[in-house]
């Protein structure tokens, strides 16, 4: 998965170089399979963040959404796009026209648009927009690539990603392809995956999958060879199949209880006394109706994970804090939880 991506990205910055639509740069491995935990291991899903820097001539702002709740564990954001004067340039190389001070016509006879008449929705960059370019480009490279004489490529449909199957007679590998704009220079991103079951398409929620990633990695360089902390994460997983508690649940609970426990107490030995202490901070944080982010406001987090102010900052978030808005719901998780 890792060489066809590394692939992907160098036809694809072939492609798109000297144009006007954005840069893809090394997609970054996020998620279960990459962190070593899939739930179910016969229909794993790679999940791959694409980083997007803007093109030349145009600059991206991420301009973050109210939350007129204030309860979300994650931001939104909406990435405005700027087109750069190149007045200046002009004089440099010939055929640089400036997209701001040249008149529509000559702009439309003699260059190719801007990002903002091709990707964007009222300045913003859409979502929808940047996922069926993501098609055409995966399609358009796909030939190219030393992997497409053996394997074979079915593409799958998706609005807010870009997903596709690869196949050779033996082995299927399902990958899905997400994009998004880095905050800084830091591990915190903008993405294309949707935090809500309606995600307007000029939003971009903030992720930290990649910082996520990053914590797993660095426990994994800590873990005795025999640590049992994904096989604990795993087992819980495919517990919670068809029960109302996310896998996104109880992979926090994992990363918190990872981060207090020395790995030296997660052996073979200690598994089912590591199952146990899951299971019960899983059932205080349901009666308590509070479960803290791991990343958002976490400031004791590994040397190496880069995160913004406003993030490492902030308040902490639940990720229970509906259970609080309804009586319901919050008896319906007790309920889940005793069903276990």
């Amino acid at each position: 998965i890792t060489d066809l991506m590394d692939n992907f990205a160098i036809y694809f910055g072939h492609v798109v170089s000297n144009t006007f639509y954005p840069l893809p740069t090394r997609a970054i491995g996020v998620g279960s399979a990459f962190e070593g935990w899939s739930p179910r291991e016969e229909d794993v899903v790679y999940s791959v963040l694409v980083p997007l820097n803007p093109p030349q001539r145009h600059t991206f702002h991420l301009e973050p959404e109210l939350d007129t709740a204030g309860q979300r564990p994650g931001r939104n954001f909406r990435v405005r796009v700027e087109l750069e004067c190149t007045c200046t340039r002009e004089q440099q190389w010939e055929n640089v026209l400036c997209f701001l001070h040249h008149p529509e016509e000559q702009l439309r006879r003699n260059q190719d648009p801007s990002l903002l008449h091709t990707l964007c929705t009222d300045s913003y960059l859409d979502v929808h927009k940047t996922a069926r370019w993501f098609y055409q480009l995966v399609g358009a490279t796909w030939p190219a690539l030393p992997q497409s004489h053996n394997w074979h490529l079915v593409l799958l449909p998706s609005t807010r990603s870009c997903q596709f199957r690869v196949t050779n007679g033996n082995e299927s590998f399902w990958i899905e392809m997400l994009f998004g704009v880095r905050e800084g220079d830091t591990d915190i991103f903008v993405s294309s995956q949707p935090r809500e079951v309606y995600t307007p398409r000029t939003t971009w929620p903030e992720t930290y999958a990649v910082a996520e990633m990053k914590f797993f990695r660095h426990i994994a360089r800590q873990a005795p060879p025999d640590s049992m902390h994904l096989k604990c994460l795993q087992f819980f997983t495919h517990v919670l199949l068809g029960i109302g508690f996310s896998t996104y649940t109880m992979k926090t609970i994992v990363m918190h209880l990872l981060g207090v426990i020395p790995m030296s107490r997660w052996r073979r030995r200690d598994f089912l006394q590591q199952l146990l202490y899951i299971s019960e901070m899983l059932r205080s944080c349901v009666e308590e109706r509070c479960l803290n982010h791991f990343i958002v406001g976490n400031r004791r987090l590994p040397e190496g994970i880069s995160l913004p102010p406003e993030v490492q900052m902030a308040e902490t978030r639940s990720l229970f804090y509906r259970l609080k808005q309804d009586p319901a719901a919050h008896s319906r998780a007790m309920s889940e939880y005793h069903e276990l």
